[in-house]
C-alpha cells in the first residue's frame, strides 16, 4: 500500500488513459472511473486508519497533495456522470441551454462560497504557512464558522480542508468540460464527424503524445507569433488528424504530476529526430 500512497497520481493517470482507450461514451468512462476512484479512496482510508504516517510533513503532503487529487477526481467524473445522464440531447439549442444553466450553477457556487473565503486566497497563492492548521488532523477550529459537511467528516482520515483543495480541483475540471460543451467552435466533435479533408492522415501515438505537442506549441509562441489561444491550436490539429482530445485542461494536469519526465514525447521526439540526423551523416 505504500507503492499506492507514492505513486497514486500516476495510477489514476493510467487507469484514465486505459479506461478512456476502451470507452465509447463519456458517461461509461466517467461511471467506471468513479467505481474505481471511490474504491482507491476506501483502499487508502484504511490504509492510513491502520498505519498513520511517518511524520507530520508525510501527513500534511498527503491531505494538501495526494488526497484531494483523488476526491477531487472522484467528485469531478461523479458530476460529469450526472450531468450526462440526465442532459436532455447533447446537442443544439436544448442541449446548450442545459449546459449553460450547469456552468451558471458552477460559477455561482464560486461566488458564494469559494472566491472570497481566506482558505482559497491561501491554497491559491500557493502559500505553507499555515498548512499545520489546514492539513493536520484533529485542527479543526469552530470558530470559524465552517460548512455543516464538517460534522460529517472521518476525522481520522480528513482535515477538512483536503476536501475544500478537492473541490477546488473539481471545479477546475467541471467548468473546462462545461466550456467545451457550449463553446460549438471549441467542441471538435461535430467538425471531425463531417470533416472531408485529410482522410488518409491520421494520429498513431497517443492522444497525451499530442497534447503534448500542442501546449509545446502554444508555450513557445510558434504559431501566429504566441497570438493564437491554446483551444484554436488544439483544435487545428484534432481536425488535421481526425482525432477528438477531449479535455486539455484534464490532460495536461495529468501531465504536470507524471512520474519521470514530464516531457516525455518531446523527449522521443528528440532522441527520433537526432537518430535520423545520424543515419543521413
Amino acid at each position: 500500500m505504500k507503492y499506492i500512497l507514492q505513486n497514486v497520481i500516476l495510477e489514476i493517470h493510467k487507469k484514465e488513459d486505459l479506461i478512456s482507450s476502451q470507452s465509447k461514451r463519456l458517461i461509461d468512462e466517467a461511471y467506471e472511473m468513479t467505481i474505481y476512484l471511490q474504491d482507491l479512496l476506501f483502499s487508502i482510508k484504511k490504509f492510513i486508519v491502520e498505519e498513520g504516517f511517518k511524520d507530520e510533513t508525510e501527513e500534511m503532503h498527503f491531505f494538501r497533495t495526494i488526497k484531494p487529487q483523488v476526491l477531487g477526481k472522484l467528485i469531478y467524473y461523479n458530476k460529469i456522470y450526472r450531468i450526462e445522464t440526465t442532459c436532455p440531447v447533447n446537442n443544439g439549442k436544448m442541449g446548450m441551454s442545459y449546459f449553460s444553466i450547469q456552468l451558471a450553477n458552477l460559477k455561482r457556487e464560486y461566488i458564494e462560497h469559494v472566491c472570497n473565503s481566506d482558505f482559497y486566497r491561501y491554497y491559491r497563492s500557493g502559500r505553507t504557512d499555515r498548512d499545520e492548521t489546514y492539513f493536520k488532523r484533529g485542527q479543526i477550529n469552530y470558530h470559524d464558522g465552517l460548512n455543516s459537511i464538517v460534522f460529517e467528516i472521518d476525522p481520522s482520515f480528513s482535515t477538512f480542508y483536503d476536501y475544500k483543495v478537492a473541490r477546488i480541483i473539481s471545479n477546475e475540471l467541471l467548468y473546462t468540460y462545461l466550456l467545451t460543451k457550449i463553446s460549438p467552435d471549441e467542441n471538435p466533435d461535430s467538425i471531425l464527424q463531417n470533416s472531408e479533408s485529410s482522410k488518409d492522415v491520421f494520429w498513431t501515438d497517443s492522444k497525451n503524445a499530442l497534447i503534448e505537442l500542442v501546449y509545446a506549441l502554444y508555450a513557445s509562441g510558434a504559431i501566429s507569433h504566441g497570438k493564437i489561444g491554446i483551444r484554436k491550436i488544439s483544435l487545428m490539429f484534432q481536425i488535421i488528424f481526425r482525432i477528438p482530445l477531449g479535455d486539455l485542461h484534464h490532460a495536461f494536469h495529468r501531465m504536470k504530476t507524471r512520474a519521470g519526465s514530464r516531457t516525455a514525447f518531446l523527449d522521443q521526439l528528440k532522441t527520433s529526430l537526432e537518430e535520423y540526423m545520424d543515419r543521413d551523416l
